[in-house]
């Protein structure tokens, strides 16, 4: 959520960009281009998850209120209601191995557990005053958290059925400068590394999840100081939906190449524009194609419907 390398051959290229599709859909299926989360005044869309079988799920920055839908399907439906839980700003939505759904809550401080039925199993309190969770990232033990407020990243400890306290990871005096804005994360599949990105300094960092160790990722090509952010092998998707100092207006999905170690990143190319009243916030993938959240933060006067739409043409 927004604040309120060298050239590559083209054969590496090829090969990076070669993407094995979920069970959700396949190429031939026929799916909506846009979905309509909400047709009620602000709602503010601001998360997304989509699971493997195309269950997709939407929070809402304006009420924290949770959608749910189908990727066949044009329409979401509530899911968990506004103020579920005290819950009235919610953020990074995702969902674990067991089919929970992990929610951050932006104006609590707090992160929300839910099962599949949408029961509450678990709600961990950031010890901190002013925290504002914004994104998350699920490992086979741990769920860690991106602060913006406060320039924390928090862990809970993931034991089977069970979900710990947050605990601070890595404080501001942890990363090489003071944090502006953290915001988008992602984690490797050994869950041993994280990408944070800033959007207040513009920086992504690597996080060494062990070590809790925080660097700068060299980043050339384009910007990756991202909002959403998705990982998958050694490409980085991120949402760049901020101002770009040039008098830009129009935000994108920027794609990198990510080198081995995760230490450089290099943009080799960038989705269509779209106009900044849509505001895009977070990327998800379906199957062949990217879905990102029109959440209207920048409009002057946010209007229903509240949308989902397919990324367009990333090249």
């Amino acid at each position: 959520m927004r604040r309120m390398i060298a050239a590559t051959s083209a054969a590496v290229l090829a090969s990076t960009l070669t993407v094995a599709l979920p069970a959700s859909a396949s190429a031939g299926e026929a799916r909506p281009s846009t979905y309509v989360v909400s047709r009620e005044p602000g709602v503010l869309p601001e998360g997304i998850a989509v699971t493997d079988g195309g269950t997709m799920y939407v929070t809402s920055v304006g009420t924290g209120a949770v959608y749910r839908g189908h990727t066949r399907s044009a329409e979401l439906a509530p899911f968990l209601p506004a103020g579920s839980d005290g819950r009235t700003a919610a953020a990074g939505i995702h969902v674990d191995g067991r089919g929970r759904l992990f929610v951050a809550g932006w104006d609590t401080g707090a992160l929300f557990v839910h099962d599949a039925d949408g029961s509450l199993v678990a709600r961990r309190v950031a010890p901190l005053a002013g925290a504002a969770l914004n994104d998350l990232a699920i490992t086979d033990d741990a769920v860690y958290v991106t602060d913006s407020a406060t320039g924390t990243l928090w862990r809970a400890a993931i034991d089977g059925p069970e979900i710990g306290e947050l605990t601070p990871w890595l404080t501001p005096a942890d990363f090489p400068g003071a944090p502006g804005f953290l915001n988008g994360i992602v984690a490797t599949d050994g869950g041993r590394l994280a990408l944070v990105a800033d959007q207040g300094t513009e920086l992504l960092y690597r996080v060494d999840l062990l070590r809790r160790t925080a660097s700068v990722v060299e980043v050339t090509g384009g910007r990756m100081g991202a909002d959403g952010l998705l990982l998958q092998g050694n490409r980085l998707y991120g949402v760049v939906n901020f101002p770009d100092g040039a008098g830009g207006t129009s935000f994108a999905v920027n794609l990198a190449v990510l080198s081995p170690d995760l230490t450089a990143a290099h943009v080799v190319c960038r989705s269509a524009p779209v106009p900044q009243d849509q505001f895009p916030t977070t990327i998800a993938r379906d199957g062949d194609r990217l879905l990102w959240v029109n959440s209207q933060l920048g409009a002057a006067t946010p209007t229903p419907p509240f949308t989902v739409t397919q990324v367009p043409d990333l090249r």
